[in-house]
């Protein structure tokens, strides 16, 4: 089946103080049938300045469940978003730098 994988980013500063909340979209997969609580492996997310970016230095994998599918049939062709569990990345911790 063919997926648009999504996923709700909370970006915060030090005191938990939320800056933004954006969807990252992880992009478009053929892949088999998924379904809420399957596991997928992708690349550790990170912040370069306030945009939310992979992480693809050497050992930055993250694993999500999937926690919501929909399907939007109003859309043509037919759009599957798969939803991953939120995440959450604090300003100063999660900066990747020039690594992205």
């Amino acid at each position: 089946m063919h997926y648009q994988v999504c996923q709700q980013v909370k970006i915060v500063d030090m005191d938990e103080e939320i800056i933004s909340e954006v969807v990252f979209e992880h992009g478009e997969y053929e892949t088999a049938a998924l379904s809420i609580g399957s596991s997928v492996v992708i690349h550790q997310l990170g912040l370069k300045e306030f945009d939310v970016v992979y992480d693809k230095r050497e050992g930055k994998i993250a694993r999500f469940k999937v926690v919501d599918i929909e399907i939007d049939l109003i859309t043509q062709p037919v759009v599957t978003r798969v939803y991953l569990e939120p995440t959450k990345l604090i300003v100063g911790q999660h900066d990747i730098g020039e690594f992205a």
